[in-house]
């Protein structure tokens, strides 16, 4: 167990639209500290959501997260011999991160050129509530649900 409680870091909101969320998906995105890169290539992906859609890219990302933020998860318990998955609610910090991870990741296997496209594919898709992404979610409320008869191993 850990003595205090760990520090949250203070996230600046992001230079374009003022959101932190926004500066938090970057981070997600990011990969070996090129942060301008990780912008420019989020900025790119909401142009080609307005483009494409005709509507605010901002608020179609932010109905797509919504749409694929997880509201349970199940983890590993051993009981006895056994190992059980076990539902559990998940806390809200959680939630958005593992719903940014899951939109990062299905968006770097998709098979568009450029990985604005690819993001902005998989939010459009997202925010449809269609595509991988959506799909991951659902297979975990699924899985949740299956489980749901050993909900009382939960500590």
């Amino acid at each position: 167990m850990r003595r205090r409680v760990a520090k949250k870091h203070a996230i600046l909101p992001d230079p374009k639209f003022g959101d932190v969320q926004v500066t938090t998906f970057v981070n997600n995105l990011m990969l070996d500290g090129k942060k301008s890169v990780a912008f420019s290539i989020f900025y790119k992906a909401i142009d080609r959501i307005a483009e494409r859609t005709g509507e605010d890219g901002l608020e179609m990302f932010k109905k797509a997260l919504e749409n694929v933020t997880p509201a349970v998860e199940v983890r590993s318990r051993r009981v006895g011999g056994a190992t059980f998955q076990i539902p559990t609610p998940i806390r809200d910090s959680r939630k958005s991160s593992m719903a940014m991870k899951w939109l990062i990741d299905y968006s770097r296997k998709r098979n568009e050129k450029s990985m604005a496209e690819r993001l902005a594919a998989e939010i459009i898709a997202a925010s449809k509530e269609e595509g991988s992404t959506f799909k991951k979610k659902e297979d975990t409320h699924r899985m949740a649900e299956a489980n749901k008869a050993f909900a009382h191993f939960r500590f």
